[in-house]
């Protein structure tokens, strides 16, 4: 048994979960969530391409980079431009996931596993990404592993337009959607690492990458 079923067989026991009683118990919890009601919003637009404008505008504020491409196969070739023109290695670490697509054409050499404290430059897909904060929404899961998002100096994400929603609210409901359970990890990601702990100076890489760079893929 895992770490995670110990765990969550205590929490079960104790709120006396069982067989019996499971299905009942997840219908209240999926009523109280359909029926429970939003507080103020900002007013982010849905129309996809100020949708896509909002996202871009909230990612320069938070010192990301950005690059789009219209289709996925040509990812490659613009992270490479970009490893290029910050003088980065072509050596990288990817979310298994995306090592489908062709690396070695763009002249970048990927090993598709977790991320060690030697690797430089990480590239990731995401789950969803926030337009209203410009966050990307990542779920761990054996071919996402979290490190790549967050042990490299710099972090890479291709972020698909069709995956741009406007709120942390919809990304949430979206998981709910489409993930059933909750994975492992949910990690968000707002531009470099920061702190502003010493002297209130903004200092960036602090606590993971320093640089992060999104590719925004105009059609997955």
């Amino acid at each position: 048994m895992s770490s995670r079923e110990d765990i969550l067989g205590r929490v079960r026991a104790r709120l006396d979960r069982n067989a019996t009683n499971a299905a009942p118990a997840r219908a209240a919890i999926d009523a109280t969530l359909a029926a429970r009601t939003q507080g103020p919003r900002p007013a982010v637009p849905v129309e996809k391409s100020a949708l896509v404008a909002w996202f871009r505008d909230k990612s320069l504020a938070q010192s990301s980079t950005l690059d789009s491409v219209p289709t996925l196969v040509d990812a490659p070739a613009a992270v490479a431009r970009y490893l290029d023109g910050m003088n980065l290695p072509l050596r990288v670490v990817i979310w298994p996931s995306l090592a489908g697509l062709d690396w070695r054409a763009a002249g970048i050499e990927v090993a598709p596993r977790g991320a060690v404290d030697s690797d430089l430059v990480g590239i990731t897909g995401c789950f969803c990404a926030i337009a209203e904060t410009g966050t990307l929404m990542a779920c761990s899961a054996p071919d996402h592993p979290a490190t790549v998002s967050l042990l490299p100096e710099t972090h890479i994400a291709l972020v698909p337009m069709s995956r741009i929603v406007p709120g942390m609210e919809d990304a949430w409901n979206l998981a709910r959607t489409e993930l059933g359970s909750l994975p492992r990890a949910v990690n968000f990601i707002s531009g470099p690492s920061r702190t502003g702990d010493i002297e209130q100076t903004i200092v960036l890489g602090a606590h993971g990458p320093y640089r992060v760079h999104l590719v925004i893929v105009e059609e997955a």
